[in-house]
């Protein structure tokens, strides 16, 4: 199947769910993740009408928009950041969806004192294991609450992942709760960034709007050697 197959396969797909939970297609943004390929294959799904990357890495992402620069994507940066790579981050990505702590946030912030606010997503964990990224879902107020403190940066929602050993749609309804309660902090934070290839369905009956869809539309990563 080509690349543009695989997109219109998984857009088809995304409409249906929407229609199904009563939701218009519209009001639902797809991020195409396209870590470990090449930048060639972001300008190929630019040509196909692709407007939203993601990636994981800082590095790959500050490659990837060194390398397309002017293209007009929008990148989201959705992998665990170090903040020693905080400015680096800022620089490189319109949005960061994987805010999950105070140091972060304030790294991101100090990077950037007086720039264009940068929009940021609260990162929530949805499962009781410490070691995995997000906030407990105890902390996500208080998080959002700082975050909401520092003016060079806009919160726009919340996301999570997830947990491989649960039934997608009861964390998601966990994650739309914790959404709802940001929302009562800060209206304007509307966004719920959930769902990738195998539970986005799942995530747009919880009400995701933005998915993170990756090999699905992609292909397999290469092979790194």
């Amino acid at each position: 199947m080509t690349l543009s197959a695989r997109l219109s396969a998984i857009d088809e797909r995304i409409a249906d769910a929407a229609r199904r939970a009563g939701r218009d297609p519209g009001e639902i943004t797809r991020i195409v993740v396209t870590k470990f390929h090449p930048a060639s294959l972001v300008r190929e799904l630019h040509e196909l009408g692709v407007t939203d990357v993601g990636e994981n890495r800082q590095q790959e992402t500050t490659a990837k928009r060194a390398a397309l620069d002017g293209l007009g994507v929008r990148w989201h940066f959705i992998g665990q950041a170090q903040t020693n790579k905080a400015a680096a981050i800022r620089r490189d990505a319109d949005v960061v969806h994987s805010v999950d702590r105070v140091k972060l946030a304030d790294a991101l912030h100090r990077a950037d004192v007086d720039g264009d606010p940068l929009d940021v997503l609260v990162q929530v964990n949805l499962t009781e294991d410490t070691g995995r990224g997000g906030s407990a879902l105890g902390d996500a107020e208080a998080l959002t609450e700082h975050v909401l403190s520092l003016p060079s940066l806009r919160l726009r929602g919340v996301m999570a992942v997830a947990p491989l050993d649960e039934e997608p749609s009861r964390a998601f309804a966990r994650l739309r709760d914790v959404a709802d309660r940001v929302r009562a902090l800060a209206p304007a934070a509307t966004w719920i960034s959930a769902g990738m290839t195998g539970d986005f369905e799942a995530a747009i009956d919880a009400g995701a709007t933005h998915l993170r869809i990756g090999s699905a539309i992609t292909g397999p990563r290469p092979d790194r050697g």
